[in-house]
């Protein structure tokens, strides 16, 4: 069952995810999936920086299979595939967490995945993939990654596994949503990264239709801003390059659906610079000993910054999406953090 979007909003015929789609995703997750923990932030820059009446809660998805959210999504769409499908294959094109969930849930369903990744996306996560199973194809660009992955599609048969885009990713990702609600019934509000807007559109539409008045924001960085631009200009919108350290947020472009779900169900997007997002990494492994990838420091790094006079004195949740980093590459970042 999927609702429509009213004709007050920018997409009048994108569906979103109703209650019931979310919660059928759920149920076809069961086990499949871990119901990640939720833990309030209480010491460092939080006590430092913000009220006291303050609530600061983290949803650990960093702690999912697979390291991330994305798991969620590919598991939901994998699962939709008929036997002549699976027969196929699946691709995707992705910087790295999207390509190991879908490595993953081939593997799980029994079926083959090819991924194709920027040559420069982190040596780790291509190195996962492929102890999963799945044949890793490098290219020069994220745009070059997504339109090889389209070309496999046309020429062998395999069915694409969007990275952000679609009903079924959208009911998969909700699930998050419906899980921070029932841990965390009375959210003011919710923090989420964005790239191509999967994440914040799926966990926006299930906040919004379990508690309205809860608000739900969602963060880019500067240099990967489509989703920003796309609120802003009323339609989605492309990116003619994208830079930022915040990889996994580095979609080249918003597509209709997840646009217009996040029209739906997003009250504003913002936007944070590189060196606050490493300034939210060194925060969290410093407070929290947690050792996140850019992109789950994305929400940290909106209430330290653009988001906090609004969020000050709230009770608020934040998004850790995920964790996947080679040691080298992080200790950087975190030492840039530090320098901050």
């Amino acid at each position: 069952m999927t609702a429509v979007l009213t004709p007050t909003t920018a997409h009048p015929l994108a569906e979103y995810p109703t209650l019931q789609d979310i919660r059928a995703a759920a149920a076809r997750l069961a086990g499949q999936v871990l119901e990640t923990p939720v833990w309030r932030w209480q010491t460092g820059i939080v006590a430092e920086a913000l009220q006291p009446s303050t609530e600061v809660w983290l949803k650990l998805e960093l702690f999912q299979r697979t390291g991330t959210f994305k798991l969620r999504g590919a598991l939901n769409t994998i699962a939709t595939l008929d036997a002549a499908a699976l027969q196929r294959g699946v691709v995707a094109a992705s910087a790295g967490n999207h390509a190991m969930a879908v490595a993953y849930a081939a593997r799980v369903a029994g079926t083959s995945a090819k991924v194709a990744m920027p040559r420069h996306a982190s040596p780790a996560r291509i190195a996962a993939c492929r102890a999963q199973g799945a044949e890793v194809v490098l290219a020069d660009s994220v745009h070059d990654a997504f339109a090889r992955a389209q070309a496999l599609v046309l020429e062998e048969g395999r069915t694409m596994m969007h990275p952000f885009d679609g009903p079924l990713t959208a009911q998969g990702t909700g699930t998050l949503g419906l899980e921070v609600m029932q841990q965390l019934p009375e959210l003011d509000a919710v923090v989420v990264p964005v790239g191509g807007g999967g994440l914040c559109g799926g966990i926006a539409a299930a906040v919004k239709q379990l508690r309205p008045q809860c608000q739900v924001f969602g963060v880019e960085p500067f240099g990967a801003d489509a989703m920003y631009r796309s609120f802003q200009a009323g339609t989605p919108q492309s990116l003619a390059t994208v830079d930022t350290v915040a990889d996994s947020l580095g979609a080249p472009y918003a597509l209709p659906y997840s646009f217009g779900v996040c029209r739906r169900f997003v009250d504003e997007i913002v936007r944070v610079s590189d060196d606050e997002l490493c300034q939210a990494m060194h925060h969290l492994f410093r407070d929290m000993k947690l050792v996140t990838e850019p992109a789950a420091a994305t929400a940290t790094a909106a209430l330290l910054g653009p988001l906090r006079q609004r969020l000050d004195g709230r009770r608020v949740g934040l998004i850790v999406c995920g964790s996947n980093m080679d040691v080298p590459r992080y200790a950087e970042l975190l030492a840039r953090g530090a320098a901050a």
